[in-house]
């Protein structure tokens, strides 16, 4: 008797399944995305077609994004973009993937500000994938911004990401050591430095460890260099009343405040904390 022809709803089950036994999260969501993005779907449609046979030369290459997936690497490497704010990214090997944790540095970001229609001027250390510079502009329809990169491969994913969302015009990407050539004026700086101490990368997930750029995350001895430059930077780059807003590393609130402090910054209060609970977002003051 001959099997039935294996369907897309049949396949998406079958990679659940593996998935959940080798302890990722998101099992089925995986599964549909990988699907989705081997046969140029959406990843809904993989639900929505399910009883739809499945191609017998599709088999082999979601089977190989399969066992990619398998050996750690996350899914938004495999295709290539990552949803950020309600935007679509794109990935390079020099981004990080854009984490919802992130999201907290754009809403306490948008806090700071009393008027969301003015134009302001905004400063991305660090930018990466562009992701924090890109949901600001997009939110503050009259700022103009500039991301800044050590990678010149992340400059241009940023700068690309940028004009995917439209807003080539109103965000400039630079490769830069920090702010290092860049003036003051701006209303507000932001950034997601590295922040993992050097001995603590060997004991990341093998998603992070072994497939986001060792630049962007390494924040040195104590994970805290990149903030002593940025906090000694940002009393020259803010416009008197202007706002810094740093994410933090678990347990690094008390230590990246005292560095803003003593750097002249006023801290207005607790850390945002994210989605988990844990002081995500800081921020500081030029008065």
């Amino acid at each position: 008797m001959t099997a039935p022809p294996l369907t897309l709803g049949g396949l998406r089950r079958q990679l659940a399944t593996r998935f959940s036994a080798a302890g990722i999260d998101s099992p089925d969501l995986d599964a549909s995305l990988l699907i989705a993005h081997a046969l140029g779907l959406e990843p809904g449609d993989v639900r929505l077609r399910g009883a739809d046979p499945l191609a017998p030369d599709a088999l082999p290459r979601i089977e190989a994004l399969a066992a990619q997936r398998l050996s750690g690497v996350p899914v938004a490497r495999l295709v290539g973009e990552k949803e950020f704010w309600s935007l679509s990214f794109s990935l390079s090997p020099e981004t990080l993937v854009p984490r919802p944790d992130t999201e907290t540095v754009v809403e306490a970001a948008l806090m700071t500000v009393t008027d969301r229609t003015a134009p302001l001027h905004i400063l991305d250390l660090g930018t990466g994938s562009g992701a924090i510079l890109a949901a600001l502009l997009v939110e503050l329809p009259a700022a103009v911004g500039i991301g800044v990169d050590q990678s010149e491969g992340a400059a241009r994913t940023a700068r690309d990401n940028l004009a995917r969302a439209g807003l080539q015009g109103r965000g400039t990407v630079i490769v830069g050591d920090w702010a290092s050539a860049l003036g003051g004026g701006f209303d507000l700086v932001v950034s997601n430095p590295p922040y993992i101490p050097s001995i603590d990368i060997v004991g990341l997930a093998i998603e992070v460890r072994e497939n986001d750029p060792l630049a962007a995350l390494d924040g040195g001895a104590d994970g805290l260099s990149s903030y002593r430059i940025i906090a000694a930077e940002a009393p020259r780059l803010l416009k008197a009343g202007g706002h810094l807003v740093l994410e933090l590393g678990i347990g690094q609130e008390a230590e990246v405040a005292a560095l803003a402090g003593a750097a002249g910054l006023a801290i207005t209060g607790p850390a945002r904390r994210d989605l988990g609970g844990i002081p995500r977002a800081l921020v500081a003051r030029r008065s």
